[in-house]
């Protein structure tokens, strides 16, 4: 059964087609949960001409009662005249302490002091957070003389859903596989799943783990454009997206009205979101701001006023870098682009979670999902109930880490480790290999972090943690590296303990580099001593490589110059040598070689397959490529036969057994550089071994 039926089958009445939102929405600065909470009504369905007809009746709704600042006063003319009419803006409710009355203010249409019930205000507390709720709106006029207040709320309703059943979300996981359940969140996050691979989906849902588990603290920075404030500005109601040059104390923490001390953003809501956390000309960070911030981020706490409040909202830092990460590996770090007030041990060292945005691709149309995923409002209340639920102990049924590591990095690692089981296996049904894959992806994002506190603050230096942890399962050990070091590569710390010997974990071999076979130039001074200078060959070695998804840096010449420079005959099995990148791919294996060594007389033989119908076509190609060969010299083969393992056989004994053949590249575009530099492509998860006959 396809996703999208499935999707249909499992939460039927709880789904939308997410492109819907963006035909209704337009340029109007309504959030999408507002707009799917009314999609959801009129619009769940797969039937096409229930989906127009539901679009045209949200499309009314939004034209009659969503109030523009440009039309205000016209819809406060229709309250007048009809004496109720409904409305769509966003209410901000504070307490009159004069009159001991609750009023309102209405961001569109304008209206200020409207009288609001207090059971209004006990229902929906996050009213008096200061930053708005979006609610539809009954307000009627009352006329007559002697009125003091003639704006009246006669019904509030926040858009948000009131209840879900957390047990029946649960249960229906178990109706899908773990990629299907991954691509059914991602497009529930509005976004196209088969534009990302796994890793890439990853970093996507990371950004969820604010929402679903508490306190946790959170930062992702990377280019412009790649989505970065998306889930927080348009997921949920349940959390607020702030401007990170408009935050104070007294509107983050506690702000004091009169004598009472009324909780700022953190005591309302779930996720407090800080957009565009970089340097800005001019901008000041309040130094009071930052000690309550660290001490929050740490302990849950503050001190403001005239006690100790404590609160479960998450911190989330998103903006923009920069430089790319090769020169900031290089030349600065990773937090260079936040305001220089953050850069500091003590508040960085709080960060549960580094996302690392870079990764990400910019957005495109074909970015965004046109498929079926849950309602916005719907999916937030649920992360909104599974943060009391609390995994973090999980952890131990799989992995004991070194015990250099912090307390804080612990933490850090349990909670992103429970987020993700939470969000991926709600029931609590994963594989070791599945649990394994969570655990990695926790103890990176937590490396990513300290990793940079060497390089900022060197009190950290003194005792370098060791990210490795022993799996419980096998009892081997397991060490963690990010993939930007094992892609660009860094130099090693001048404070890693001189009696270790730092190993190159199996996932991130050192890739080797063609050997020298040029002699010295004629004439060329000699070397010290009056010796000349012999190239240094590095002896070939069996051994074993896995290329993480989403690594750069690998290219064909550091992968199989060495084994192949003294070869006189190649043999290349692989059965997927047929569509137009697979034949480019094998022919750069070839230009590889004539790059790097004399090829006259080279023979290379290519076995591959194809089926029937197609099979002149290819014919005709692999014929064209011996024909351009012969004048390099090239003697080129080939043949067909059935079959599925793929390797590079040479006469010299060494077999090269690819796990994914010579298709180790996502995806890239033909018109950007890493369609002629190989080391910029992205790659896709494989094992490469090399074997000598004995």
């Amino acid at each position: 059964m396809a996703l999208q039926q499935k999707i249909l089958d499992a939460f039927i009445g709880k789904v939308v087609r997410k492109d819907l939102a963006f035909l209704v929405k337009g340029g109007l600065p309504v959030p999408t949960y507002v707009l799917e909470y009314l999609l959801g009504q009129y619009c769940a369905t797969d039937d096409p001409e229930a989906i127009e007809a539901g679009l045209e009746k949200v499309k009314q709704v939004i034209k009659n009662n969503y109030v523009h600042r440009a039309e205000a006063e016209s819809v406060k003319g229709k309250i007048k005249e009809n004496g109720k009419y409904r409305i769509i803006d966003k209410v901000t409710v504070t307490l009159n302490d004069k009159v001991d009355e609750y009023v309102g203010s209405f961001a569109n249409l304008g209206l200020t002091g409207v009288p609001v019930k207090a059971d209004y205000v006990r229902s929906n507390p996050k009213l008096l957070s200061g930053n708005g709720v979006w609610c539809i709106v009954t307000m009627g006029y009352i006329g007559g003389d002697g009125v003091k207040m003639r704006w009246d709320i006669q019904t509030l309703k926040p858009v948000q859903i009131s209840h879900v059943d957390l047990q029946e979300y649960i249960d229906l996981r178990q109706r899908f596989s773990t990629e299907e359940w991954i691509d059914f969140l991602m497009h529930t996050v509005g976004l196209n799943p088969d534009t990302m691979n796994r890793r890439e989906k990853f970093i996507t849902l990371a950004r969820l783990l604010p929402h679903v588990e508490n306190n946790f603290n959170f930062m992702e920075l990377g280019p412009k454009g790649t989505g970065k404030s998306h889930v927080f500005q348009e997921l949920s109601p349940y959390g607020v997206l702030v401007s990170g040059g408009d935050v104070t104390p007294a509107r983050l923490f506690v702000r004091m009205s009169g004598k009472r001390e009324e909780l700022g953003l953190v005591g309302y809501w779930d996720v407090v979101a800080w957009d565009e956390f970089e340097q800005q000309p001019g901008r000041n960070v309040d130094a009071v701001l930052i000690d309550t911030m660290q001490n929050y981020l740490a302990n849950k706490s503050f001190n403001r006023g005239k006690g100790t409040h404590e609160a479960s909202a998450s911190m989330a830092f998103v903006g923009n870098t920069k430089h790319t990460v090769p020169y900031m590996l290089r030349n600065t770090h990773l937090f260079e682009s936040i305001p220089t007030s953050f850069i500091k041990g003590a508040f960085l060292d709080r960060i549960h979670l580094y996302n690392p945005g870079w990764e990400m691709r910019m957005l495109k149309k074909d970015s965004f999902s046109k498929g079926y995923g849950l309602i916005t409002d719907y999916i937030a209340a649920v992360l909104h109930e599974l943060r009391n639920d609390d995994r973090t102990a999980l952890l131990q049924n799989y992995a004991k880490f070194d015990g250099s590591l912090s307390e804080r990095d612990h933490l850090a690692i349990r909670k992103t480790f429970s987020g993700m089981v939470k969000l991926l296996y709600p029931d609590g049904r994963m594989t070791d290999q599945e649990a394994y894959e969570l655990v990695d992806f926790a103890a990176e994002s937590r490396k990513r972090v300290k990793d940079q506190l060497y390089v900022i603050d060197e009190t950290f230096r003194a005792e370098p943690a060791l990210f490795k942890y022993l799996n419980l399962k096998t009892g081997n050990e397991i060490d963690v590296e990010t993939l930007e070091k094992i892609s660009h590569g860094t130099a090693e710390p001048s404070f890693a303990p001189e009696t270790e010997q730092t190993e190159t974990p199996a996932d991130a071999p050192a890739l080797p580099s063609p050997p020298e076979t040029k002699e010295e130039a004629p004439g060329k001074a000699p070397a010290e001593g009056g010796r000349s200078r012999r190239p240094r060959i590095q002896p070939l070695a069996e051994k074993s490589m896995t290329i993480r998804m989403g690594q750069t840096g690998v290219s064909f010449a550091k992968l199989f110059a060495p084994y192949l420079n003294n070869a006189t005959e190649i043999t290349v099995e692989d059965p997927y040598i047929r569509a137009p990148w697979q034949i480019k791919n094998f022919m750069e294996l070839v230009t590889m070689l004539v790059d790097t060594r004399p090829v006259d007389d080279l023979k290379i033989h290519l076995v591959t397959n194809e089926e029937d119908e197609k099979l002149p076509e290819l014919i005709d190609k692999l014929d064209d490529i011996k024909d351009d060969l012969a004048a390099c010299g090239i003697v080129f083969d080939y043949h067909f036969r059935d079959f599925h393992d793929r390797c590079i056989r040479t006469d010299k004994g060494w077999t090269i057994n690819l796990g994914r053949g010579l298709d180790m590249f996502e995806k890239y575009s033909p018109f950007s550089v890493a369609a002629y530099r190989q080391d910029l492509r992205k790659c896709k998860e494989c094992t490469i071994t090399f074997l000598k006959d004995r």
